[in-house]
């Protein structure tokens, strides 16, 4: 019973932030992206307060964080994973479904605050036209964020690699990081269950390697290192 209050008083919390937030601040996308960046920055650090405060979760970063131009593969549980990254990373482009850009609000901010978007029905294009705006956040030296399955997963599912994180990596030349959490062990759906979020940076992969070993090799740090992370 009490974990159910407390999940429904984060609930409460988490809708007032997002609702206030959305109405104030939605002139700020007239402004430069650095305005809306901000404004993503503080809807997250006032989600992660709510979670402390109510749901009694904290969370810790482990490794080295990426200072430079990267791309950043994650492990994906919960939707707690991409604040926390956005926070933690240096203005991060996210690679998400091109559907996720039409939900009034959230859509409009995430376009122009961090959005790589993927037209999964396009095929080659797709690719193309992700490498192309890959390479122009490169380019202002800012790290790209990709969830290499796709989707969330639940803690000790399966893994599904998607090919989509090869071709970035191959197309890119620079370092693949991956990154290790546990958030859906306490991040279950309407429920939060108290406790520490680890997300874990891993031991960069260098460019250059052949598509079928750094598939094998990403998969690998990340499904050993998350593994070792859940209880």
């Amino acid at each position: 019973m009490i974990l159910w209050l407390r999940s429904l008083l984060f609930l409460l919390w988490f809708l007032l932030v997002t609702t206030i937030l959305s109405l104030l601040f939605l002139p700020v996308l007239a402004l430069p992206r650095g305005a809306t960046v901000w404004l993503a920055r503080l809807w997250a650090q006032l989600t992660f307060w709510g979670l402390k405060v109510f749901a009694g979760i904290d969370w810790e970063i482990r490794g080295r964080l990426p200072k430079s131009a990267v791309l950043v593969a994650s492990k994906h549980m919960s939707m707690w994973d991409t604040l926390a990254l956005y926070l933690a990373l240096d203005q991060p482009a996210i690679v998400l479904k091109r559907e996720l850009l039409r939900i009034p609000f959230y859509g409009w901010f995430l376009a122009k605050a961090a959005a790589i978007p993927i037209d999964r029905g396009a095929g080659a294009r797709a690719l193309r036209n992700m490498s192309e705006a890959a390479r122009a956040v490169l380019a202002q030296a800012r790290p790209i964020l990709i969830f290499p399955e796709g989707t969330r997963k639940k803690p000790g599912a399966a893994p599904d690699y998607k090919p989509g994180v090869a071709g970035l990596y191959g197309q890119l030349g620079v370092d693949c990081v991956p990154v290790a959490l546990n958030s859906g062990v306490y991040w279950t759906g309407f429920l939060k269950r108290p406790g520490t979020i680890v997300l874990e940076f891993l031991e960069p992969i260098p460019p250059g390697m052949k598509r079928d070993a750094f598939m094998t090799l990403l998969e690998s740090r990340i499904e050993t290192a998350t593994s070792s992370l859940l209880p």
